[in-house]
């Protein structure tokens, strides 16, 4: 199902590029506090975890999983206003990071890329095991919101979540790759090209990568876009062919249609990552997923009121609003 969105910008807020930095700009001094769990995996690696708060075992509120986008963490402004969105409602938040996201280099060859759900899994089926009366909710942003619907794609029935909701998502990520080519969404890749490449340099050298990359460290600075990155490290270090096989087996727009428990994704058509021509039509969609488009709202910012200092952002109010539909069991 594809609804009208609610989302309406604020005044001085109508830019889809003022969206979709300010929020970042305003708070990128604000802090939160978090307890660390080092959660350690099946191949001998770890993944950095950060609570809003220690559930008990026998914990009966709803435990929010949050997945952040590229090269995020807990000090992306999104992730802070949900972990603040869930204390007041007496909610527990939990975000994973990927690996190499927390602020230290993971141990093995892999990193993480927008189609990576074993982790997801992993951690999923920790928490349920450990908080088996706690309902699970999961979010993603962004990348972490295409990796969230692949995963609810491909677990199908068995996902254990309760419900899922996916903001601001590459549907396809080849389309997304090339929105990023052009305009001012070239600054947005720019930044985030020289934060995948100083991490990538990083565990260059502290790991052997001459089976997996053939460019030096120079050649590496030499990159200019999303597709060149992943092709020619994303893509050999995690068994893609290359780009386009990388993109083609994990855009989540394909696995839409195989969705079985309740997703909510919310999308701004304005979005300076995506283009329109990537976000999935209603035939598309299973009938557990809504999708609730807005005009306006930029990637991952929904500025909704308040002042130029003080504004007021519409997620906070949406997200957990739908996971209280859920727990109620009503239907929107």
């Amino acid at each position: 199902m594809i609804k009208q969105s609610s989302f309406e910008p604020c005044k001085w807020g109508k830019n889809a590029h003022v969206q979709t930095f300010w929020p970042t700009i305003i708070e990128r001094h604000q802090q939160i506090s978090y307890i660390h769990q080092r959660l350690e995996t099946e191949d001998g690696d770890f993944l950095d975890l950060a609570w809003s708060a220690l559930p008990v075992g026998n914990c009966t509120s709803p435990i929010l999983v949050l997945f952040h986008g590229l090269e995020g963490s807990v000090e992306s402004p999104y992730i802070k206003r949900i972990f603040k969105a869930a204390r007041s409602e007496g909610w527990v938040a939990i975000l994973m990071h990927f690996r190499g996201c927390s602020g230290e280099p993971n141990k093995k060859i892999r990193r993480y890329h927008s189609g990576e759900t074993a982790d997801t899994d992993f951690l999923l089926h920790y928490l349920k095991k450990r908080f088996p009366r706690a309902p699970l909710f999961a979010v993603g942003f962004s990348l972490g919101g295409n990796a969230l619907l692949k995963y609810q794609g491909e677990k199908k029935e068995n996902s254990p979540l309760k419900a899922a909701i996916a903001v601001s998502v590459p549907f396809k990520l080849d389309s997304c790759a090339t929105k990023l080519e052009t305009g001012f969404s070239r600054v947005y890749q720019k930044y985030l090209m020289s934060c995948l490449k100083s991490n990538i340099k990083k565990k260059m050298s502290l790991l052997d990568y001459s089976d997996y990359i053939s460019l030096s460290e120079d050649q590496i600075d030499q990159l200019k876009t999303f597709r060149e990155f992943d092709e020619h490290i994303t893509a050999p270090i995690h068994g893609f062919k290359g780009a386009d096989d990388y993109y083609e087996k994990c855009s989540s727009r394909q696995y839409l249609k195989d969705i079985k428990n309740r997703t909510l994704i919310i999308q701004a058509k304005d979005d300076p990552f995506i283009s329109v021509d990537a976000i999935p039509g209603k035939q598309e969609l299973s009938e557990d997923v809504t999708l609730e488009l807005s005009e306006r709202g930029g990637h991952v910012g929904f500025i909704s009121g308040g002042g130029l200092f003080t504004p007021r952002y519409w997620l906070e109010e949406r997200i957990p609003r739908y996971i209280k539909d859920r727990l109620a069991d009503r239907i929107d």
